[in-house]
């Protein structure tokens, strides 16, 4: 069920039955040059729509733009300010919360935004506290789920790096095959370097990559992570709702 596809009846009447809802989040950033620029939020809400199915679960629009300020020196990719990002978080929240939500499960798929994140809720709590409303806020990485994890290490080893993985890279090649990219990859890639400003990103890694070797992507194992991720971060939301 998709909170932009409903009506305020339908929602009111999910609220009868249901206070969770599902809220995926990513990131408009470059992802090497074979990765599409969408890939964080691609992925992040097609594995919430795929939790939404299994559990039944109201799932939210995508939050498509988020903390990538150092991947900004790559043209096409966008990002909100840490500050930014909390004061949305915060009011998409704040908005739900109102109406009856009490228990929010962010789908992630940028490291990026894990930091925001956790920041963004405790200054939610806080301010929610004032209308004596009492949420709680999860946060679900799909590309750390401990499946989707072991998965790519049997796939990729160390191909798989930290950024433009073939793991995601698959995924968005299983959800988009019509948009599967092709481009001439160096053997050699960086990796290992701190993450500062923007133009030292660049500088350090200049073809976006972090490690990773995305020719060894395959929409057949996009398919795969997709499932994996579906069931995993399915029983973690029912396991978060139901919590006491």
């Amino acid at each position: 069920m998709l909170l932009h596809l409903s009506t305020w009846t339908e929602v009111e009447t999910y609220l009868g039955h249901s206070k969770g809802i599902i809220l995926p989040i990513g990131s408009t950033e470059q992802h090497g040059p074979t990765g599409l620029i969408g890939t964080d939020a691609i992925c992040a809400e097609a594995v919430a729509k795929g939790v939404g199915e299994a559990t039944q679960a109201l799932v939210g629009p995508t939050i498509n733009v988020g903390m990538a300020l150092h991947h900004t020196a790559f043209p096409g990719s966008m990002s909100l300010r840490p500050s930014t990002l909390i004061l949305v978080i915060t009011e998409y929240i704040t908005c739900l919360a109102k109406a009856g939500f009490q228990r929010f499960f962010f789908i992630n798929g940028h490291g990026g935004n894990m930091a925001t994140l956790k920041a963004a809720f405790s200054q939610t709590y806080d301010y929610l506290a004032n209308f004596n409303l009492e949420v709680r806020c999860q946060t679900a990485n799909w590309f750390m789920c401990r499946s989707v994890y072991q998965l790519a290490k049997e796939l990729y080893g160390d191909g798989e790096g930290s950024h433009a993985t073939p793991s995601e890279v698959a995924l968005t090649q299983y959800i988009y095959p019509e948009a599967i990219k092709h481009y001439p990859l160096s053997e050699t890639v960086a990796s290992g370097y701190p993450i500062y400003s923007a133009a030292n990103f660049r500088r350090d890694y200049p073809d976006g990559r972090m490690g990773s070797n995305p020719a060894l992507a395959t929409p057949e194992h996009g398919q795969q992570f997709y499932e994996l991720a579906v069931k995993e971060l399915s029983n973690a939301y029912l396991e978060f709702i139901n919590a006491q």
